[in-house]
């Protein structure tokens, strides 16, 4: 059988002389991995259109439970991405997140247009990576099922308070009153961050990232959003990690 669609290379794995093994996020099968055959020879015609972190029109012809892609054409290369070690490690991350949360072989098309317009935004360097990084993880894991109650104080339900806690856990938001002398971990917010940490979750997706905040609030907001996906994901991430040292 034969199918046509567009999909990211999320990661790519060299497979004896002349062959790839790629990740592939579509949009019509969620996560697969395919075969190109000859795809790291110079005369290849699908080499440069199936390396990582390119978007191609594919077809691919599927035998049983092997994909094997037939034909790629790239659609967007995000060049501008491969020259800088910062951006291109947070796309790797990202990377790493969709393999991890997105579907495998079931419509994907929220996480391919959130990691697209993601990718997009850091090539133009128009938003701080500090907020390309929030609103992915945090929509990515609502999408996965994950997504926090942030609406209002999980107790009085009281909607902005003079201090307001996230307690990654749990999930939930709690004002100061309320928050009392629960142990459970938490992270002081201000209005702004917990203002940026709704919109993450609940903007319509074409504001998804139009947001502004204070270097410090970037940085809390960059932190209960990782804390948030580490705790309930149970696992670290070597691309995160080597984003950390890059980015430092």
């Amino acid at each position: 059988m034969r199918i046509s669609t567009d999909g990211l290379i999320i990661k790519e794995q060299n497979i004896g002389e002349q062959d790839r093994l790629v990740t592939v996020l579509t949009r019509s099968n969620g996560i697969i991995r395919a075969f190109v055959k000859n795809g790291r020879s110079i005369k290849s015609t699908k080499g440069s259109a199936t390396r990582l972190l390119c978007y191609s029109r594919l077809v691919l012809y599927i035998n049983r439970d092997t994909y094997i892609i037939d034909e790629a054409q790239s659609e967007e290369m995000f060049i501008k991405l491969r020259t800088d070690i910062v951006k291109m490690s947070l796309a790797q991350y990202f990377c790493e997140l969709a393999a991890v949360l997105a579907p495998l072989e079931q419509p994907a098309e929220d996480y391919l247009r959130l990691m697209l317009n993601a990718l997009y935004l850091l090539c133009r360097n128009t938003q701080p990576q500090q907020v390309i990084k929030a609103a992915v993880e945090l929509r990515m894991m609502s999408f996965y099922g994950y997504m926090p109650d942030l609406v209002c104080c999980n107790q009085c339900k009281c909607y902005e308070a003079a201090e307001m806690y996230f307690l990654p856990r749990s999930g939930i938001l709690l004002c100061g009153a309320c928050k009392g002398d629960i142990s459970e971990y938490s992270i002081s917010l201000g209005m702004g961050v917990v203002t940026a940490m709704r919109h993450c979750i609940y903007a319509d997706f074409n504001k998804l990232f139009s947001f502004t905040l204070s270097d410090q609030g970037l940085n809390i907001l960059e932190r209960a959003s990782e804390e948030y996906l580490i705790i309930h994901m149970e696992r670290s991430f070597q691309t995160l990690d080597f984003y950390k040292t890059m980015r430092t």
